[in-house]
């Protein structure tokens, strides 16, 4: 008995190992980045507002908890999340604090942002409604996210060009925007400033990682950008993650 109880100890210790990652919040900031696309150490610390040495210190941490894994390209290091089930965690995270921690609401609310000031798109609805040709998928991430992977035929406007470039979307056309997840507030900005253009938008009910974790199709490379037609089909993916309504095209009007 004394010996089970020193497994159980020895079991709870190595799950403390990721409760070291996110005790820290630019921690969970970082894995949120990671799940989206694979990043350098430089570029982790300029999207998170860190040092480089501190980004690497936190990096460090999250490696030895095999949350992270690394490549090497000549003198650069690269990060990405080690798996799918590391997204779904973080996924799982932001879920728990919405349903038990009223302040992450009062913070969305504060920045006008929260899901609660705008219907949000299901992806069953945004499916109907792209094979019936009322909207156009907009992916208002960066563009690095949108190259790593997006739903195939949505159009790439990172949020920080959207203003410049409002003259490239068809007015007429219904937007839905997507970006990181629930809690990411591009997607939510993005629509704020197409409706105060007078344009009708909506938000996806989540983002990337959730549309892949529920099996949807996703694509790869630098596709297509807002100008052009944007005419997609979830058969074209390079990654399909078991296809489901694989008919449905994904895109919008030209």
């Amino acid at each position: 008995m004394e010996h089970d109880a020193e497994r159980r100890t020895d079991l709870y210790e190595q799950l403390a190992r990721i409760g070291k990652v996110v005790v820290h919040p630019k921690r969970i900031e970082l894995l949120d980045l990671l799940c989206q696309a694979e990043r350098s150490v430089e570029a982790l610390a300029e999207a998170t507002g860190l040092k480089l040495t501190t980004a690497s210190a936190h990096l460090q941490v999250m490696r030895q908890a095999r949350l992270v894994e690394t490549r090497r390209d000549g003198t650069r290091v690269y990060y990405r999340a080690a798996g799918e089930e590391v997204c779904r965690f973080v996924g799982a995270l932001g879920d728990l604090a919405r349903a038990r921690l009223a302040e992450v609401d009062q913070i969305l609310r504060s920045l006008g942002t929260d899901a609660a000031g705008a219907e949000r798109v299901s992806r069953d609805e945004l499916l109907a409604r792209v094979q019936a040709g009322e909207v156009v998928v907009l992916d208002v991430r960066p563009a690095e996210e949108y190259s790593a992977g997006h739903i195939p035929g949505a159009r790439s406007l990172p949020l920080e060009h959207l203003e410049a470039r409002l003259d490239e979307l068809d007015p007429a056309v219904e937007v839905v925007a997507y970006c990181r997840g629930p809690l990411c507030l591009l997607a939510p900005e993005a629509v704020a400033l197409l409706r105060g253009r007078g344009r009708r938008a909506h938000c996806l009910e989540d983002g990337l990682p959730e549309w892949r974790q529920a099996g949807l199709p996703v694509e790869e490379g630098s596709g297509t950008d807002a100008g052009s037609s944007g005419h997609g089909d979830v058969r074209s993916s390079r990654r399909p993650r078991r296809p489901r309504r694989s008919s449905r095209a994904l895109g919008g009007r030209p």
